[in-house]
């Protein structure tokens, strides 16, 4: 018999006056310093983002240290105000690093568990000081660093422990400071922390679709690194960092369809045909109908999956797969219109459609495509037994 959790209170599904005021502060913020050609210009830079800008986020709003418990320096929230800034910077199109540091970086030392290494990373994550991400987390990619396939060991050295082989796509991989690295060692997997040198890891850039998301190779070749939290526990961190970056990019990409919804709808106002604007035109009101109902459906799972990855920690694998089904959908039936609805100037190069239409098609696959999602989905409700039955 399937074990039934507690209901999720109603309650934490509606924004409180705290966040509505937060979400108001950071979408003047961005409005004011992250707009189109703002994003445009930080992508020519060295890393990919205006640094000053990170700085003021973390210093005068404190996004950064949201969920970070004040004893590690942070402001002690959870993370449904994290998903307020996370679905702001998807509207803006926010090019720094935030998912990967204050989601999974951050998310991944809280859940290892290890207070040592909480007191030596969160408090220059929450400041803005500490650029991190995760490394080798898909559970599904083979580990022989000696045939070059990807993977990375542990090996126990006379001054510690060393990291040797490689990893693909890692999210701010060519820049991040620190990276959490789930590696094997003789004994099974287990968390690392590696601040990588240029004498012990290479850091190759890959040329992705979603410039605005930058990612890497990475090669670790004896890099030194610090054992963070225990064996039997780092699956499970691994995991749950996992579903919760999944629940905050379902949090940006319903910011990024809203953006799309309500740029499509301002232009379709403006822009006229035959002597009237041509979003008096049945068919661009049903397109726009459509994409506003896929919409609200995107907000509900969303807010289903923050909340259960604040308060319900027990249903947040569930949630976070239909989050991650739902919103995904949205985000590229959303940008899809945003290109379409906008004729041929949606088109060009000059337009900003086309990066939230990269950004929907990146997003897409970041933390597993839509079908395994589902399945996932089907196995950890019970479908999946009942159907091969």
């Amino acid at each position: 018999m399937r074990r039934r959790h507690p209901e999720i209170d109603p309650q934490s599904l509606s924004e409180t006056d705290e966040q509505r005021q937060l979400r108001a502060v950071l979408r003047d913020f961005h409005t004011e310093a992250s707009g189109a050609e703002d994003v445009r210009k930080q992508l020519a830079t060295p890393r990919g983002y205006d640094e000053v800008l990170w700085r003021r986020l973390a210093g005068e709003i404190g996004v950064h240290g949201l969920a970070v418990p004040e004893a590690y320096g942070g402001s002690g929230f959870t993370f449904a105000e994290l998903a307020v800034a996370l679905e702001e910077s998807g509207r803006a199109l926010y090019c720094a690093p935030l998912l990967p540091t204050v989601v999974l970086a951050a998310h991944a030392l809280l859940y290892s568990g290890d207070p040592m290494a909480c007191e030596r990373y969160l408090p220059r994550i929450a400041d803005g000081t500490l650029t991190a991400t995760v490394a080798a987390f898909d559970a599904d990619k083979p580990v022989n660093p000696e045939t070059d396939e990807l993977g990375v060991i542990a090996e126990k050295g006379g001054s510690g422990w060393l990291l040797r082989g490689r990893a693909d796509f890692v999210l701010d991989g060519a820049g991040a400071d620190l990276i959490l690295v789930r590696a094997q060692t003789p004994v099974g997997p287990r968390l690392f922390a590696c601040e990588p040198a240029p004498d012990t890891c290479r850091r190759t850039p890959r040329r992705v679709l979603d410039e605005t998301r930058r990612q890497a190779l990475v090669e670790f070749r004896g890099a030194p690194a610090i054992a963070v939290g225990t064996v039997e526990g780092a699956e499970g961190a691994v995991s749950a960092t996992l579903d919760t970056g999944r629940a905050a990019l379902a949090a940006e990409q319903v910011g990024g369809s809203g953006h799309a919804l309500d740029a499509t709808v301002e232009f379709v106002a403006q822009r006229h045909q035959f002597g009237r604007p041509i979003g008096s035109f049945q068919a661009v009101k049903h397109r726009l109908a459509d994409v506003l109902v896929a919409l609200e459906a995107a907000r509900s799972a969303s807010a289903h999956a923050t909340a259960c990855a604040a308060v319900a920690p027990q249903q947040l694998p569930v949630a976070c797969c239909a989050a991650a089904v739902v919103c995904s959908e949205t985000f590229r039936l959303a940008t899809a219109e945003y290109v379409q609805l906008h004729g041929g100037i949606g088109f060009t190069w000059e337009h900003p459609a086309h990066l939230y239409v990269r950004r929907a098609r990146s997003s897409e696959v970041l933390f597993g495509t839509t079908d395994g999602h589902r399945a996932r989905l089907a196995g950890l409700i019970g479908l999946g037994a009942r159907s091969a039955a």
